[in-house]
């Protein structure tokens, strides 16, 4: 009887647990894989900075998350400076890179994980860029199919002296310190030339043409893309960290083995 009954069930169609719950698996995965392609698409389209309706956007963000240090007027307080004429690559370069808003007041704004979505952050911009004229988001010509060689000439001349030579980012006085720009976006690079964000200077079209910024991005787009083939790079940080390795890790193998060799022989 109950072998009669086991069955009349998988014929009358029943299935099994592990099916039932391979087919919801399956249904969970196809239906997140298209809400997140339909999310990508999303965040990628262009955004109008000009139209009403951005802006307004913009204005309402930035009442909730930035008036209390810059104004409800961006004119700035004693907590944050105006950003009337900062333009929409600042607030791109500093929103997009999630060091606004501020956790806490610090030497300067470390990089943190972006509390925005993308099209926010234009929005925010286009609200600061309705407020007065100043410099705007660079489009995708600007960014692209630089001269390697003369950016490498460029960033040594302008760049390494604070990012060190390969990007690598370096020290600087009082707490602050020159980030590195392995993992930074070529529109974020671009931007922070244009805008010279906390110890950065101004690279203005005067100082660096568009032609020059865009050579300086194929120049750390390049190195991004050809790691150094020498072997353990010491995070590129140059003759200082490379000496100390030799001192601290290369004669202490040495001391190691020579007292390893004497007390053998003993």
């Amino acid at each position: 009887m109950i072998k009669n009954k086991k069955k009349n069930e998988s014929r009358s169609g029943r299935r099994r647990p592990v099916v039932s719950v391979a087919l919801l698996a399956l249904g969970l995965a196809f239906t997140g894989g298209v809400y997140a392609a339909l999310t990508a698409s999303t965040a990628s389209a262009e955004v109008d900075l000009s139209s009403p309706q951005v802006i307004d956007q913009g204005s309402k963000l930035f009442a909730a998350n930035c008036a209390t240090c810059h104004g409800q007027q961006a004119q700035g307080t004693a907590n944050g400076p105006s950003l009337i004429g900062v333009g929409a690559a600042a607030v791109d370069f500093q929103v997009g890179t999630g060091r606004m808003p501020m956790q806490a007041n610090s030497a300067q704004a470390p990089v943190k994980p972006v509390q925005f979505t993308d099209e926010q952050v234009k929005a925010l911009a286009a609200y600061v860029a309705s407020l007065a004229a100043g410099p705007a988001i660079p489009t995708e010509s600007q960014l692209t199919d630089g001269n390697v060689a003369n950016g490498g000439e460029l960033f040594r001349i302008n760049c390494a002296m604070c990012h060190n030579v390969a990007g690598a980012g370096g020290a600087l006085t009082e707490g602050k310190y020159a980030p590195e720009l392995k993992n930074v976006s070529a529109v974020h690079i671009y931007e922070a030339m244009l805008t010279g964000p906390q110890n950065m200077p101004v690279f203005n079209d005067l100082n660096l043409t568009p032609a020059d910024k865009k050579d300086i991005i194929a120049y750390l787009e390049y190195n991004r893309a050809n790691p150094s083939p020498g072997g353990l790079e010491l995070s590129s940080l140059g003759p200082v960290s490379e000496g100390l390795f030799i001192w601290i890790i290369g004669l202490g193998v040495i001391v190691g083995f020579t007292i390893w060799i004497t007390a053998k022989s003993n």
